[in-house]
């Protein structure tokens, strides 16, 4: 039987904050800049071992890809375009995965939230990329946070319905604020056994 994370056992997951999402453009998430202090709070707080995904443009647009891309023309970057650049600062013990796919849920995210681990997801888009990865996240059996406004979407509608969405698979998976996260985990930490150390992986 699997237990419930530890609550201070956590990997700060932040999704595609990447040039072509802020810059103007056909994937332009409107409300990009807005989520920048409250992930960059998180960092503080949660500790430096974050992991940092990408999108990358799989450039033989395999199968339904090259369907995508007819859409979205105007995105056809190459793999090494500085389009795909992630715009916050990195820390140098951060872990960045790249994935030519909307889920970044795959081994090598596996491997750095594994059983146990609560992820906490922040990012680009809500509704599609940030998403599809709690999707997979949830459906590996992990629990998922997903910090309200530290994530944004398409449109407000967009990132309402999708927040709505993710909060029926409670509670492997929750949504709240950064200030709702922090205040529990700051309870949590104050009703520790004395003794027991906390764990920030």
């Amino acid at each position: 039987m699997t237990s419930a994370p530890r609550p201070d056992v956590v990997r700060l997951v932040v999704i595609d904050m990447q040039r072509v999402f802020r810059d103007e453009g056909q994937w332009q998430v409107p409300r990009y800049d807005e989520i920048v202090p409250v992930i960059e709070q998180l960092q503080q707080e949660l500790g430096s071992s974050a992991v940092f995904t990408r999108f990358v443009r799989d450039e033989t647009e395999h199968g339904a890809w090259a369907a995508y891309y007819q859409r979205w023309n105007e995105m056809r970057y190459p793999a090494n375009s500085n389009a795909w650049d992630i715009t916050i600062d990195v820390p140098g013990t951060a872990t960045v995965v790249d994935a030519p796919t909307f889920s970044k849920w795959g081994p090598q995210l596996a491997a750095l939230v594994p059983e146990g681990t609560r992820m906490v997801l922040t990012g680009v888009a809500t509704d599609c990329c940030v998403l599809s990865t709690a999707l997979g996240a949830v459906d590996a059996g992990r629990f998922v946070t997903v910090i309200s406004d530290g994530c944004a979407a398409v449109a407000d509608q967009a990132q309402q319905q999708t927040l709505a969405l993710l909060g029926l698979l409670s509670p492997m998976c929750e949504v709240m604020t950064s200030d709702q996260y922090l205040s529990r985990r700051t309870r949590n930490s104050l009703h520790r056994p004395r003794g027991e150390i906390a764990v920030t992986a």
